[in-house]
């Protein structure tokens, strides 16, 4: 299954770096796709929740402004602490339920379901509003190991081809090879090192030529 794709949108996710001169950066990434990045997650490890809220809260501020999703990575604790816009969970972490009742009903839940149609569909039957695939490509993000099942791109037109619920595609991502992945159904590309590596500008400039040409 293939498509055109033109509504397929970027998904960024954030360094694990935040600080500093981040905040710009982000500005101008979103700023330079005009709308193709419509969601922002933020990850944070090893540090206490505190200084995530305080780290978190000029980028939630960014992207408010310019109507870009902001969902935090594992911690629900810290969505709900920040009113964030939802949460993304791994398969090692809380349950969509469970996020679902401290977050409310319009929080967007995102589960990671790796390579499995199986883990996908439990996901959609426990109330994610979106599933994500991957890594599609070797991903310093997203990897888990050398043995890490790798998807097929054909997992992202089965799912779309049977269910509403979006998907996104992450796992070393990038302008050269991902319009395989949104030419599959993918309705999300995420994407960190593919941005975050580089130009931020130059870098979701090429994003666009792909995604929109």
């Amino acid at each position: 299954m293939s498509r055109s794709v033109p509504d397929t949108q970027l998904y960024l996710i954030s360094p694990l770096e935040v600080g500093g001169d981040f905040p710009q950066r982000l500005k101008r990434a979103l700023d330079a796709g005009e709308g193709l990045a419509t969601a922002f997650q933020f990850r944070a490890k090893d540090i206490d929740q505190h200084e995530a809220a305080r780290l978190a809260a000029p980028l939630q501020e960014i992207c408010a402004a310019r109507d870009v999703a902001f969902i935090v990575n594992d911690s629900i604790a810290l969505a709900k602490r920040l009113g964030a816009d939802g949460v993304h969970l791994g398969q090692e972490d809380s349950a969509p339920r469970e996020a679902r009742e401290a977050l409310g009903r319009e929080a967007q839940i995102g589960v990671t379901c790796h390579a499995s149609r199986h883990l996908a569909m439990e996901a959609g039957e426990a109330g994610a509003d979106y599933v994500a695939f991957g890594a599609f490509y070797p991903s310093a993000t997203k990897d888990k190991g050398p043995d890490a099942e790798r998807p097929d791109p054909g997992l992202l037109g089965w799912w779309a081809h049977l269910f509403e619920i979006p998907c996104v595609a992450i796992g070393g991502i990038t302008p050269a090879n991902c319009r395989p992945l949104a030419e599959a159904g993918a309705d999300f590309l995420a994407v960190s090192g593919g941005v975050w590596n580089s130009d931020e500008v130059e870098a979701v400039t090429a994003f666009r030529k792909v995604l929109r040409s």
